[in-house]
C-alpha cells in the first residue's frame, strides 16, 4: 500500500497581517494531483490542519472539499488526527459523516485504544495496515496533577503518560493484527509532539506543547513494532533519531520568513510485507518569501535583483548597517515601487540600538514570543535570578492552560 503523509497545514494562517488562502488552495489543488500522479492509496493527515481553534468558513470550506475530492483520484481512505492548534470537538464532530467518505478523524485521546486503531484495506477489502491515530495528547489527559509535585516530577509522569498510551495503542494493534490472522500486516503509528533533539526555526510559530522542554520525549518511547512514525509539530521535514521510517514531514508551505528557503515535502510511504520504501516529494512554493539583511547598499542590490525576476515576493528587511536611517521606510517603499515586491516587515536594527528605549523601536508584540514578555517583566521588577527560574515554568504551565482552553472553546 501506498501511503502519503502530510501534517501542520495551518489553513487560515496569517503573515503580518496578509492572508494565505490562496497558497493553501493551490497547495490542496497540489495535493489532490499529487495523490493522483503518484498512486496514493491512503492519506494520513498528523495535525494542525487549522491554525487555530475557531477557523473561518472559508478554512473549512477548504478543508471540506478537499476531503471530498481525495476518493475521486484513488485515495480510498483518509485519517485525519487532531494537533495541539486544532480544536478537536470541531474536528470530530463530522466524523459519523466524514466516515462515509472513508474519513477517519480522531481529535482527541479515547477510552478506549481501539477506538484510534484504523485499518486500512486494498480495493477488495483485505487489510492491509494498522494506523494507530494518536492525536496531540494533552497534559490534562494523560497527567494526574497532584498536589506539591515538584516541576520535575510533573515532567517525568508527562512523559510516562506518553510512553504509557503509545503502548496501549501498540498493544491493541497487535491484538487486532492476531484477530486478522495475518502478522505480516504492518503498523503505522500517527503524532503530533515535540522529540528530542528536534529542530525548528525563528518564527516558526511551534507552540511549546508542555511546559518548558519536558514534552520532548526520546525516540525510545515508541514501541518497536511501529514500522512507519508519522509525525507532525516541527515544521521542517527531518528524522527521528536518523531513522528513515520515524519522520516529521514538516509544513507544506513556510509559515514564516524563517522557512522561507526550505525546500517543503510530503513524504510518500510504501509500504507491505516485503519492507517499506520512504520518498520525499517537494511541494512547490507557491508564494515566495524572501528576507533581505545587510548595510543599505547590500539590500539596494538585493531588492534590484528580485525586481528583474517579476516574481510576486513577500519580503522581511533587516537592516543592519552602521548609518543610523530615520527614514528607512519611505526609503524602502520608492525602492520597490511599481514592482512586484511587498514588505511585509522591517527591522531597523541600528535605529533600535540607537534608541533609549527598547520599547519606543519598531519593535511590536509580534516580534516578541509570550516567553520573552515574562522574562523581560521579571527583569524589569528586579526579580532575583534564583527566583526566576521556578515562575517561568509556573508561567509556561498557566500559558498551556489558557492555549488547550481556547482551542477546545472555553475560553
Amino acid at each position: 500500500m501506498k501511503i502519503l503523509h502530510t501534517s501542520d497545514w495551518h489553513i487560515g494562517r496569517a503573515l503580518y497581517g496578509r492572508k494565505r488562502y490562496e497558497e493553501f488552495e493551490l497547495f490542496l489543488d497540489w495535493l489532490i494531483e499529487c495523490i493522483r500522479s503518484q498512486g496514493v492509496q491512503a492519506l494520513l493527515v498528523a495535525g494542525d490542519v487549522f491554525d487555530n481553534g475557531t477557523p473561518s468558513n472559508r478554512a473549512l470550506e477548504l478543508y471540506y472539499r478537499f476531503l471530498c475530492r481525495c476518493a475521486g483520484v484513488g485515495c480510498r481512505q483518509v485519517v485525519v488526527t487532531a494537533g495541539n492548534h486544532d480544536s478537536p470537538s470541531l474536528l470530530n464532530a463530522p466524523r459519523e459523516v466524514l466516515r462515509h467518505l472513508q474519513v477517519h478523524v480522531v481529535g482527541s485521546m479515547t477510552e478506549a485504544a481501539e477506538e484510534e486503531l484504523v485499518l486500512l484495506q486494498d480495493g477488495e477489502g483485505v487489510p492491509e495496515v494498522i494506523v494507530c491515530a494518536v492525536p496531540y495528547l494533552r497534559d490534562r489527559d494523560i497527567r494526574r496533577a497532584e498536589a506539591g509535585e515538584t516541576f520535575q516530577e510533573k515532567g517525568k509522569k508527562l512523559v510516562e503518560g506518553i510512553r504509557d498510551h503509545y503502548r496501549t495503542v501498540a498493544d491493541a494493534a497487535m491484538v487486532r493484527r492476531d484477530e486478522l490472522g495475518r502478522q505480516e500486516i504492518p503498523i503505522v503509528a500517527m503524532g503530533h509532539l515535540f522529540t528530542a533533539g528536534g529542530g525548528t526555526v525563528d518564527g516558526d510559530g511551534v507552540r511549546e506543547l508542555y511546559v518548558g522542554n519536558l514534552g520532548q520525549v526520546g525516540g525510545d518511547i515508541f514501541p518497536d513494532c511501529i514500522d512507519y512514525l508519522a509525525l507532525g509539530h516541527l515544521h521542517s521535514a527531518q528524522k527521528v533519531g536518523g531513522s528513515d521510517f520515524r519522520r516529521y514531514c514538516g509544513s507544506p508551505i513556510p509559515m514564516s520568513f524563517g522557512e522561507g528557503a526550505q525546500q517543503k515535502v510530503v513524504v510518500t510511504v510504501e509500504i507491505g510485507a516485503g519492507g517499506t520504501v520512504v520518498e520525499e516529494i517537494p511541494v512547490p512554493c507557491f508564494q515566495p518569501l524572501v528576507t533581505v539583511r545587510g548595510e543599505w547598499s547590500s539590500i539596494v542590490g538585493r531588492i534590484t535583483v528580485l525586481k528583474k525576476e517579476a516574481v510576486p515576493t513577500w519580503l522581511e528587511v533587516v537592516y543592519e548597517g552602521d548609518e543610523l536611517l530615520g527614514d528607512l521606510q519611505e526609503k524602502l517603499r520608492e525602492l520597490i515601487q511599481g514592482s512586484s515586491l511587498e514588505i511585509l516587515r522591517t527591522r531597523n536594527l541600528r535605529l533600535a540600538q540607537r534608541t533609549l528605549s527598547r520599547m519606543a523601536t519598531e519593535e511590536t508584540l509580534d516580534d516578541l514570543d509570550p516567553d520573552e514578555v515574562f522574562t523581560r517583566c521579571l527583569a524589569a521588577h528586579e526579580v532575583p535570578r534564583e527566583q526566576q527560574e521556578e515562575l517561568v515554568d509556573a508561567f509556561r504551565e498557566a500559558l498551556l492552560g489558557l492555549h488547550e482552553d481556547e482551542v477546545r472553546g472555553e475560553s
